[in-house]
């Protein structure tokens, strides 16, 4: 299917990986196991799971990985949540992390539907 890097959804998730790894390491050093950990996963599960899509041989193996891409999306939006409501992640932190999470939910909502043909197949 091709080169991952060429995807301009996987250049904004990546970028959200970095920004995820420098906001967590000033998280509690009691939560390197625990919420550090799945923010961590599910921010790398985003490019990975576009990564290795891009590996199939076929638009609908594609369209399952970026699928996948989507939930872990999902997950990470309700842990920068958590994590703010719990205070270890600042106010003027949050909306950025937020706007980025909801810009490559709707970049993947976009490439799914391209490659799944319709709105919510």
């Amino acid at each position: 299917m091709g080169d991952f890097r060429k995807l301009k959804v996987w250049e904004k998730a990546h970028a959200l990986v970095l920004r995820t790894y420098q906001v967590t390491g000033t998280f509690p050093k009691a939560e390197t196991y625990g919420l550090v950990s799945q923010l961590r996963r599910a921010a790398v599960s985003i490019g990975s799971n576009l990564a290795e899509g891009t590996g199939r041989g076929s638009k609908r193996e594609m369209a399952y990985f970026v699928r996948l891409s989507l939930g872990s999306t999902h997950e990470l939006q309700y842990q920068f949540l958590l994590a703010r409501d719990l205070g270890w992640i600042s106010g003027d932190i949050y909306p950025p992390l937020e706007a980025s999470a909801k810009e490559v939910r709707a970049m993947l909502e976009g490439l799914r539907r391209s490659m799944e043909g319709g709105p919510d197949r």
